[in-house]
């Protein structure tokens, strides 16, 4: 084993709950995260958990900790939204991340404005991919609750602001 991978085996596991039907994506994620190297967490280890149903999903939510969970927009007969209300009752909910082909503005919106972390496209760009599972795992770590005054510096009108 090189010293790289030994070293590398002592940084923190941060597990991945995806939560959708297609093996394509199960197979898919588990290949970029295998193959991760992010810049903004280059001391992690991503593990992949899957799940085709919501219900088992949060059995395996309720077991143990899952930080982050990816959720296909609809699993069967049930959305991410179900999932989201579900995330009431856990003591320390993780962050979500909506998938969908169909991902658009529309999608973005409603899901922000619902409690979801961010929005994933379809299909999956690896470095897209990591950038979201880093900030999202970053943002759990730091945990700070962000007043409407410290957001208001970032908008103008209305409309987000734009750094030159």
């Amino acid at each position: 084993m090189s010293k790289k991978l030994a070293l590398r085996q002592n940084f923190p596991q941060i597990t991945v709950l995806f939560i959708g039907a297609c093996e394509e994506d199960h197979v898919g994620l588990s290949n970029i995260l295998a193959a991760a190297q992010s810049p903004s967490c280059p001391e992690v280890r991503w593990k992949l958990k899957t799940s085709t149903s919501l219900h088992a999903a949060l059995r395996l939510l309720k077991a143990g900790k899952v930080p982050i969970v990816l959720c296909e927009s609809d699993v069967g007969n049930e959305s991410w939204k179900d999932l989201l209300d579900q995330f009431a009752g856990l003591p320390d909910p993780p962050c979500l991340i909506v998938t969908s082909r169909l991902a658009d503005n529309y999608l973005w919106a409603e899901a922000l404005n619902l409690g979801a972390y961010d929005v994933l496209a379809k299909p999956f760009d690896s470095c897209e991919v990591i950038r979201v599972f880093s900030s999202a795992w970053l943002r759990r770590q730091n945990r700070q609750p962000v007043s409407a005054q410290a957001l208001a510096p970032m908008f103008v009108n209305g409309a987000a602001a734009t750094a030159n």
